[in-house]
């Protein structure tokens, strides 16, 4: 069976955690994760990286901290019709009004020309963009429209771990703040897990604080001072005082002592999937839509194209023991959750991605071989569909 995606834990790794279990006094969040947040930080290129136990948690932390700083100027955020759910749910919990958009038919990162309709008409505070299948967003124009319409930018990550532009900066280090999954066959995987990454020191410190139940514990001594005075907090109630209406979202050190040897093989990682995507458009060679990058290096998340038969190209990867999948889920908007709130959100390109679109495997364990024997299996059936 050739999986859509397989564990980056390798068995040396695992050997090493049982050894290492019995003999450490702490498994819940402790100094590992501290040097590991300092660690991931220094790959992206940030300041700061706060570790929490989901890309999930990830864009919800991202989200309320953002809130409760008093960083919006209103509730409303512009979020791309292809994207996943909890990119997109953590808005809708916290009651801001969201904004679908369409994607470009190039790269599938959100559409500029209906971004900046939607800025002009619904003045928005933020947006958030997602690098589909590791393809970074045209972040030249998203800049100048953020700028221009004073919209604050944030990205979902969590496809793009290694993948970087050509000034030489990682995703997760191009906006306010990037969030980033470790979930099983993810680029790196710390069981389940994720992070956030940022350069602002203040979100960094009310996300270190709402990530562990709104009390002050884990920030920085400035700020800790700070808010200790600003409400006569005294040292017997300074462990159990709450800032924040915070919740849980802690790792723990078992979780980051596979991530950071996990770190330790991230450039052996994203060279094997950034060669693997090149043999795909070898094999398949220009006869199928494929995503473009515009950018030096792809740490690619998977192959993605669109058919016309999707269905019986499904079924018969399956029967040759190929996985795939759909091209993430397709439209937001297409979804029943949606549908039942807001009715359906027609997007051209994404509703060409939610019916024809899927994707092919991509992850440490493929080679030249298993890559040709899916594209010869593909190609016996698939018929090309192209974005017009």
């Amino acid at each position: 069976m050739i999986r859509l995606a397989e564990n980056t834990i390798s068995q040396k790794e695992l050997i090493a955690l049982a050894e290492w279990i019995p003999n450490t006094p702490q498994l819940t969040k402790g100094p590992l994760v501290v040097e590991f947040e300092k660690k991931f930080a220094a790959y992206i290129g940030t300041k700061h990286c706060v570790m929490v136990n989901s890309g999930s948690s990830a864009n919800l932390l991202m989200a309320y901290s953002l809130l409760e700083g008093n960083y919006l100027k209103n509730k409303k955020v512009v979020v791309p019709g292809i994207s996943w759910i909890t990119t997109l749910s953590p808005f809708l919990q916290f009651g801001f009004e969201v904004l679908l958009c369409d994607s470009n038919d190039k790269n599938l990162g959100i559409d500029t020309i209906e971004l900046e309709q939607i800025f002009i008409k619904e003045n928005p505070s933020l947006l958030i963009i997602v690098h589909v299948l590791a393809h970074l967003n045209d972040m030249i124009e998203i800049y100048r429209l953020c700028e221009k319409y004073d919209v604050l930018l944030i990205e979902d990550a969590c496809e793009a771990l290694g993948t970087s532009n050509t000034m030489d900066k990682r995703a997760g280090n191009l906006s306010l703040a990037g969030s980033f999954s470790f979930y099983y066959g993810h680029h790196i995987s710390t069981i389940e897990g994720g992070a956030v990454t940022t350069n602002d020191t203040k979100l960094y410190n009310l996300m270190l604080s709402i990530r562990s139940h709104g009390w002050s514990r884990d920030v920085d001594v400035f700020y800790k001072e700070q808010w200790k005075n600003e409400f006569n907090i005294d040292e017997v109630r300074e462990f159990y005082t709450f800032y924040y209406p915070g919740f849980n979202l802690r790792s723990t050190d078992l979780n980051a002592f596979l991530g950071l040897s996990q770190l330790d093989r991230i450039d052996e990682i994203v060279s094997v999937r950034q060669n693997n995507y090149i043999l795909y458009c070898k094999y398949l060679d220009g006869n199928y839509w494929k995503q473009e990058s515009q950018f030096k290096q792809l740490s690619s998340f998977a192959y993605g194209t669109i058919v016309e038969n999707r269905k019986e190209v499904f079924n018969h990867l399956k029967k040759n023991n190929i996985e795939v999948r759909p091209l993430i889920c397709g439209n937001m908007g297409k979804q029943p959750f949606w549908i039942k709130k807001f009715g359906y959100k027609p997007l051209k390109v994404a509703d060409i991605i939610h019916d024809y679109g899927l994707y092919l495997p991509n992850h440490l364990y493929m080679d030249e071989e298993k890559i040709k024997f899916v594209t010869d299996k593909f190609k016996e059936v698939a018929i090309p569909k192209f974005i017009v």
